[in-house]
C-alpha cells in the first residue's frame, strides 16, 4: 500500500521538463470516465435518426453536426466513450493478468520454467500485433469480449517482461525469504508479498497498455472487424467519415479529437506515474 501511495504523492504531479502534466493528465482521464457516467442521458439522441438533417454542420442544436443518417454526433460520440473506454481498461486488465501470470512465475521459478516461458513470450513477440489482432477479430464471433481477448491476449509479453524482471529483482529480498520460510504457499508470495512491490512498474506498463488498446479498438473497428453496430466506438464513428470527408468533415474530426486526447491522457498519465515510481526508488 505504501507503494500505491507514493504514486499519489505530491512529486507524481511533476514531471521532468513538463511541469503538471500527470495531473492534467489524470484530470482528463476523470473528465472522461464522468462523461462517460452521463452517457445513458443521450443514447435516445444518439440513435435517433433524421435523414433531413443528415450531414448538418455544427451548430446551436447539433454542437458536433450530425452523421450521414442525421444522427446528433455529439451524442454518438458521448455514447461511445463508455464502450472505447470500458473496451480499453477490461482488454489492459487482461494484458496485465496474463502478462503477471507468465512472468512472475518465469522470475520466481526460475531454471527450466523460466526458458520455457520466455521462450513463449518471444514466440508471440515475433509476430506483428496488429495481424495476430486481426486473426483473432476475423475467426472469433463479433462481440465487445472478442474485441477484448484479441487485444489482451496479444499484448501480454510487454507486461509479462516487466513482471518477470521485478520478480526476480524482489524474490530474494529478506521480507520474500521470510515469507517462504514461515510456510507461506507459492501463491501467497507471489500475490500477498512480491506483487504489491512489483506493482508501480506494472501499474506504468498498465497504463500505456490502456491507451494502447482504446487506439487498437478503434483501429479494428475501422477496419470493420471491431465492434458490429450498433454498439460503435469512437473507431466504428470513424469509419463512416472517409466517404463524407469533403461535405463534412466533422465526422472525422470530433472522434477523432476525443481518440486523440484519451491516448494522449493515458500516455501522459502513464509517464507520470513512471517518473513517481523512479523517484520513489530513488528515494
Amino acid at each position: 500500500m505504501s507503494a500505491l501511495a507514493d504514486l499519489a504523492a505530491p512529486r507524481f504531479r511533476k514531471r521532468a521538463g513538463l511541469p503538471g502534466s500527470g495531473a492534467v493528465a489524470l484530470g482528463v482521464v476523470i473528465f472522461l470516465w464522468l462523461v462517460a457516467g452521463l452517457s445513458p442521458l443521450f443514447a435516445a439522441k444518439a440513435a435517433e435518426i433524421r435523414l433531413e438533417q443528415r450531414l448538418a454542420p455544427p451548430s446551436a442544436a447539433h454542437p458536433f453536426g450530425t452523421d450521414d443518417l442525421g444522427r446528433d454526433l455529439l451524442a454518438r460520440v458521448v455514447v461511445a466513450t463508455p464502450i472505447s473506454l470500458g473496451i480499453g481498461l477490461t482488454a489492459a486488465a487482461v494484458s496485465l493478468a496474463v502478462g503477471f501470470a507468465v512472468g512472475a512465475s518465469a522470475g520466481y521459478f526460475g531454471g527450466v520454467v523460466d526458458l520455457l516461458l520466455s521462450r513463449v513470450v518471444e514466440v508471440v513477440l515475433c509476430f506483428p500485433v496488429l495481424f495476430l489482432l486481426l486473426a483473432l477479430a476475423a475467426f472469433l464471433p463479433p462481440s465487445p469480449w472478442t474485441v477484448i481477448l484479441a487485444i489482451g491476449l496479444t499484448t501480454w509479453p510487454g507486461d509479462a517482461r516487466y513482471a518477470r524482471a521485478e520478480v526476480m529483482r524482489v524474490k530474494d529480498l529478506d521480507y520474500a525469504r521470510a515469507a517462504r520460510a514461515s510456510g507461506a504457499s507459492t501463491s501467497r508470495v507471489l500475490l500477498r508479498h512480491l506483487l504489491p512491490n512489483v506493482l508501480p512498474p506494472l501499474l506504468v506498463s498498465a497504463a500505456f497498455g490502456v491507451a494502447w488498446a482504446i487506439l487498437a479498438e478503434a483501429a479494428l473497428s475501422f477496419l470493420g472487424v471491431g465492434l458490429p453496430t450498433p454498439g460503435a466506438s469512437w473507431g466504428g464513428i470513424l469509419a463512416a467519415a472517409p466517404a463524407y470527408i469533403e461535405e463534412a468533415w466533422w465526422m472525422a474530426l470530433f472522434p477523432g479529437l476525443a481518440l486523440f486526447l484519451t491516448v494522449a491522457a493515458y500516455n501522459l498519465l502513464a509517464e507520470g506515474l513512471r517518473t513517481a515510481s523512479l523517484e520513489r526508488g530513488r528515494g
